[in-house]
């Protein structure tokens, strides 16, 4: 219901008062059968006075589930909640709701129980896609056309993101656009928004500068407004009509209908955790070696193994939970400088603050609103993604949203994790007794298949292993060392797991003390970059200056790449190495030969290799006569050079 319409408006319009009411008159607008947009992301952004007052105006109604409002449905991108009472939780009342449209579930458990007990109608949505729905919704648009969410449960094929047998009704279908296939999300009008703000004035404009996030405010007002519905903004604080930076307003006092004061400072905190931390609206920036280092355990082994995956100048995403270790180990380990990790929200840059801060950063570079981050994010502009590892199987589909009557909902999960370039999936390889890796996967949240057939690089990284995506399913990469492959891996999975050959010891310094010194490996040039070919002279230039080979993984690595390099070539060629400054761990000389040996026999017909290092020559010359590889080893590239050409 407009608020032009509502006779409630007339009383607030005869006063001098602008659009600044009450919560508990605001919240009177709301009317039965309604659907409510709320912002918020965890705590931040949370208008919990809005929903406090929510609550207090049904449970008035005397008789238990006769008050009102009643039947609303409920609409939400990310999930606003403390796992307990706050947020979402305050309308986990049956007859209050009748639906909710969420992106994620699992910090509202007075919400999900309804949803789990067939109370009320649900459908879980992709965050990313709710985000740019409202979006659309605010446009005029029939509604929102994306690949993100194709064969996962939010596919109608899979379920069509239908929560229980309650929730029947289709808000997504299958379109086919020039031969290719995508999801419609089918837009709806919303009557209600209930936003937040810090700072308004009379007319009901709007600034942000102490909160951590801003989220999706704007589309959702935008949104409820061109519905011809009301928007209803908490803020902190009023400011004297005119005195706004209008370059600061971020919701225009055009989309506004009523302005709430926080009456309380509780209901109003940055952050579920913290009422105000000046880092997190940029106000300060703080030491990095104020952040303090993760002690040893199982969660810090693998997001150390995780932080191998790292490279210079990437842009990183981290999730909620086990991934928020991988920024404390950047940390730790000086690199992150080298980096730009961003959050789902809308930040950019910094550290990510963790626990109930999730979705909050420290020292960083900029803060854009949620559906923005999401057209990056979808448009592949992520190089990396580090998520929760649940459940997993072997097709190497995972699943984060659903398991038996707890439900987490998927979040930013599907948008993130079929979009960004290399995904890695972190976390402990059993959950106490129960295990993780099983035949089929009960939600599918991500799907295995679909990342397969388009080439996505993609890791399952735990305590104990490592295995990557291929086409056939799960392939058992890597062990850590003194872990038993029979009794502690193969027999704590429900099946057997892809082994091309016999898996490499993970890197020792994960399971060390001391930092890692990832900062002169993550400097040096990618592996990628060092391999060239030359289609006219039919060479192959390796350029292994500078190149250090610490571990296993390391020198598979390296296989891996030329074969790469050399799949479209389709024949045998003339090679020359670069061997300047290169070093290797003397324990991995023997198996790095024996790589060595197997490219050669496959890729060359003739290779030289030149380095000026006296005792490198002599060090890879003998290890290579050993191996009986002809090592036609130089001192610079103008001799080994002549070498081919006299061949």
């Amino acid at each position: 219901m407009a608020l032009s319409h509502h006779p409630i408006a007339v009383a607030f319009r005869a006063t001098d008062t602008g659009k600044i009411v009450s919560a508990r008159d605001a919240v009177r607008l709301i009317g039965d059968g309604d659907t409510v947009a709320i912002g918020g992301f965890v705590g931040i952004g949370t208008a919990e006075n809005l929903l406090v007052a929510l609550e207090q105006r049904f449970l008035s109604g005397g008789e238990p589930g006769k008050g009102t409002p009643r039947n609303l449905t409920l609409v939400f991108a990310a999930g606003q909640g403390d796992g307990k009472d706050r947020g979402l939780n305050h309308l986990g009342h049956e007859g209050l709701v009748r639906r909710v449209v969420g992106g994620h579930f699992g910090l509202a458990p007075k919400l999900q129980q309804l949803v789990v007990n067939n109370r009320i109608e649900a459908h879980n949505l992709p965050q990313g896609v709710l985000a740019h729905l409202f979006r659309d919704i605010a446009a005029g648009k029939p509604g929102t056309i994306t690949r993100v969410g194709l064969g996962t449960f939010v596919d109608p094929r899979f379920g069509g993101g239908k929560l229980n047998a309650l929730t029947t009704r289709e808000l997504v279908r299958v379109m086919d656009v020039d031969g290719e296939e995508y999801l419609f999300y089918k837009a709806f009008p919303l009557n209600v928004a209930l936003i937040r703000g810090t700072t308004a004035d009379p007319d009901g404009n709007i600034t942000m500068e102490r909160e951590a996030l801003t989220l999706e405010a704007q589309a959702i007002a935008m949104a409820v407004r061109n519905s011809g519905g009301t928007v209803i903004v908490q803020v902190e604080r009023v400011a004297e009509r005119g005195t706004l930076n209008p370059r600061q307003v971020k919701i225009p006092g055009i989309l506004v209908d009523c302005v709430v004061v926080a009456e309380k400072p509780e209901y109003h905190m940055q952050t579920f955790s913290e009422q105000y931390n000046a880092a997190y609206s940029g106000e300060i920036r703080i030491p990095l070696s104020a952040i303090p280092a993760m002690p040893m355990s199982e969660r810090k082994i693998i997001a150390r193994r995780a932080a191998l995956e790292l490279k210079a100048n990437a842009v990183v995403n981290l999730g909620i939970g086990m991934p928020e270790g991988v920024a404390n180990v950047a940390n730790e380990e000086r690199v992150i400088d080298l980096l730009t990790l961003t959050a789902e929200p809308g930040v950019i840059g910094g550290i990510p603050a963790g626990g109930m801060s999730f979705g909050a950063a420290v020292n960083h570079q900029a803060i854009v609103d949620q559906p923005s981050q999401f057209d990056f994010y979808q448009g592949g502009g992520l190089d990396i993604t580090f998520l929760g590892l649940a459940q997993a199987d072997r097709e190497g589909n995972l699943n984060v949203s659903k398991f038996g009557p707890r439900l987490a909902g998927c979040g930013g999960f599907i948008d993130i994790s079929q979009n960004a370039k290399k995904v890695v999936f972190v976390g402990t390889f059993t959950a106490g007794q129960a295990k993780k890796f099983v035949a089929e996967v009960e939600h599918r949240t991500f799907s295995g298949s679909q990342a397969a057939r388009r080439g996505k690089t993609v890791l399952y990284i735990t305590e104990r292993c490592v295995f990557r995506l291929v086409t056939g399913g799960l392939e058992l990469i890597e062990i850590a060392p003194g872990v038993d492959l029979q009794k502690d891996i193969l027999d704590q999975m429900d099946f057997v797991p892809l082994m091309s050959r016999p898996p490499a010891l993970m890197d020792a310094r994960i399971f060390r003390p001391e930092p890692m010194n990832l900062r002169p490996a993550m400097l040096e040039m990618p592996l990628e970059d060092r391999l060239s070919y030359d289609p006219l002279k039919k060479l192959f230039f390796v350029n292994f200056a500078g190149l250090s080979v610490r571990s296993p993984a390391d020198i598979a690595r390296i296989a891996e790449a030329v074969a790469a390099k050399m799949k479209p070539v389709g024949h045998k060629v003339s090679g020359i190495v670069n061997y300047d400054r290169f070093s290797i761990s003397p324990e991995l000389v023997d198996a790095y030969i024996d790589m060595v040996k197997a490219v050669t026999e496959q890729h060359y017909n003739d290779v030289t290799r030149y380095t000026a290092n006296p005792f490198l020559r002599m060090q890879l010359g003998e290890a290579m006569q050993s191996h009986q590889v002809p090592p036609h080893l130089y001192e610079n590239s103008d001799e080994a050079t002549a070498h081919l050409v006299a061949s």
